[in-house]
């Protein structure tokens, strides 16, 4: 009612307990800041050999426990109010009562493509559609799409590929400098911020000829960060737009599709701001698709650093998404029902309603991709690019 903006005012508290010393200690937010911050390829390739591979498949054998001694199930039905600090041992419930997600790609988007060297600019083409007057884009992957859920990068990668659209992309693994700016640590997120503008300046000139007018995104938080790159500067008269958005206005949909039902989840962090989120993905997918409400939980690193507080939102998200399944299934439907976003931390919160919901949780784009370039899409993708499918100029 009076116009203040808590995630701001909540931010700015960070920073200030940071700056006098008096900002808590949390062993998951500092892993997870450390694996987005860094940008050296052996480095994130351990980080995500021991946090993603062997860290989520630990958290789903504590779930299972849980589960099987029934403490999962008390805090999922009645999540406790937080007064003071948890025990440790409820934060431990806490962290393990959802699961986390599995079947994760093994490697990062740029390792399967070779493209790790930050000396270079990796510019993405099928030879047999770019024409002289094919569109270029410039594609910001951000951490989750690339380190995360590489799945998601290299799905907007090979529809842009399918279109004939010539994909710039970063040299090197890069943050966007939201998730510093966010946890507390102003200066290092403008610190990444302008290290970033100072090197798309250089790719700007480097690739004049190539006219980009065009900057992708497919992850919300990218976008509210790029937001404050002022990319009109940069790649002058350039407009800032989800992989969505950018399918849509090329005319891509699918025919429906059968046996299988569909809800969206619009992230915390809309990414789709130039187009009404439920017109886009209900143009992609051909059919109606019902919105289902509420945050995810997972928030970032919220789930990590605080499960407790994550516990009490996942447990009213948990309730639209059986709500929402129920609805598609009314009628006697028995197959799939998805839930699909455009976020990749909600698709990490949205995947662990699965065994709650029965639900199956994905991105847009990556559907999209499977149903218009068939199931193996990924490996038909990296085979066709590293066969002549990418050129590499030094920056």
């Amino acid at each position: 009612p009076v116009d203040i903006d808590f995630g701001d005012v909540s931010i700015a508290m960070r920073n200030l307990l940071r700056r006098e010393g008096k900002r808590k200690f949390s062993p998951g937010t500092a892993a997870a800041m450390a694996f987005l911050t860094v940008t050296d390829p052996s480095t994130i390739k351990a980080m995500r050999a021991g946090m993603i591979g062997l860290g989520y498949r630990a958290q789903r054998l504590g779930y299972r426990i849980a589960k099987r001694l029934g403490l999962a199930g008390i805090q999922a039905k009645r999540p406790p109010a937080t007064v003071g600090k948890p025990s440790l041992k409820a934060q431990v419930i806490h962290f393990v009562n959802k699961p986390m997600p599995g079947g994760l790609p093994k490697r990062t988007s740029r390792a399967l493509l070779d493209i790790e060297d930050d000396a270079i600019v990796p510019i993405i083409r099928d030879p047999a559609k770019v024409t002289d007057d094919a569109d270029a884009v410039f594609y910001f992957p951000g951490c989750g799409s690339e380190r995360l859920f590489s799945q998601v990068g290299l799905a907007t990668q090979a529809m842009l590929y399918h279109l004939g659209v010539q994909t710039v992309l970063p040299p090197g693994y890069l943050c966007c400098g939201y998730p510093q700016s966010a946890s507390g640590d102003h200066g290092k997120g403008q610190a990444i911020t302008t290290a970033n503008r100072v090197l798309f300046h250089r790719v700007a000139n480097t690739l004049n000829y190539l006219d980009i007018k065009t900057v992708l995104v497919s992850c919300g938080t990218c976008m509210d960060q790029l937001l404050e790159y002022e990319f009109g500067r940069i790649f002058p008269g350039c407009r800032l737009l989800d992989i969505h958005e950018y399918l849509m206005e090329k005319g891509v949909k699918l025919d429906g599709v059968a046996g299988a039902r569909y809800m969206y989840h619009d992230p915390c962090h809309a990414p789709m701001k130039t187009y009404a989120p439920l017109k886009v993905v209900g143009t992609l997918m051909g059919t109606k698709v019902p919105l289902n409400e509420r945050c995810c939980g997972e928030s970032g690193t919220l789930a990590v650093s605080r499960p407790d507080v994550s516990t009490q939102v996942r447990f009213r998200k948990e309730e639209e998404m059986r709500r929402g399944a129920d609805a598609l299934r009314a009628d006697g439907h028995g197959g799939p029902v998805k839930i699909l976003t455009s976020c990749p931390s909600c698709l990490q919160g949205l995947a662990r309603f699965s065994d709650d919901a029965g639900t199956e949780a994905d991105y847009v784009v990556v559907e999209i991709a499977r149903h218009l370039l068939g199931e193996r899409w990924l490996e038909d993708y990296v085979a066709k690019a590293n066969a002549g499918g990418i050129e590499r100029v030094l920056v």
